[in-house]
């Protein structure tokens, strides 16, 4: 083991005998949100002979997930793996105020504008965000969307911002 290695496990808050950390705290993450999925889908009818309830489908995945966290928090305990990074706030921070952005301008100003803004806005979480390549694809992006939802999908879903439309 190297001597900065070394250096991070003495400082750590974690036990001795978890000796990964980063995969035994993201497999626990990952468990807890499944258990939280297992009991949200709890009360949804489950599969009934051949024919799947609305229920089904979620408590396999989060049945899955389950696993998967459990997996990998053992693998944490098992085997030498990589110290806790630091969690850095600007990409959730970014991508939260993109969605929330989403869902407060999507019927007063419309399909089209809603979903640049809030690409735009998902493009600030990162300092590596090269504008005139992301501008294009939020085009491209919007663009998509416009011809999916309300055409191929047939979602009522306003394109232009309501005062345009009167």
């Amino acid at each position: 083991m190297s001597e900065a290695q070394s250096e991070l496990s003495e400082k750590s808050v974690f036990p001795k005998w978890i000796r990964g950390p980063q995969d035994f705290v993201g497999g626990l993450a990952l468990a807890v949100v499944a258990a939280f999925a297992l009991w949200a889908s709890s009360d949804l009818q489950g599969m009934q002979g051949f024919s799947f309830g609305a229920g089904t489908a979620p408590r396999i995945f989060s049945v899955l997930l389950l696993g998967l966290g459990l997996a990998l928090a053992a693998t944490g305990v098992l085997m030498d793996g990589a110290p806790m990074a630091k969690f850095h706030w600007r990409g959730p921070l970014f991508i939260g105020l993109a969605i929330l952005s989403f869902a407060a301008t999507i019927r007063p100003l419309g399909l089209i504008i809603s979903a640049f803004a809030s690409f735009l806005i998902a493009a600030l979480g990162t300092p590596e965000t090269r504008w005139k390549e992301t501008i294009i694809v939020g085009i491209a992006l919007t663009a998509g969307c416009s011809l999916l939802f309300p055409y191929a999908l047939g979602l009522p879903m306003p394109l232009y911002p309501s005062f345009l439309m009167r």
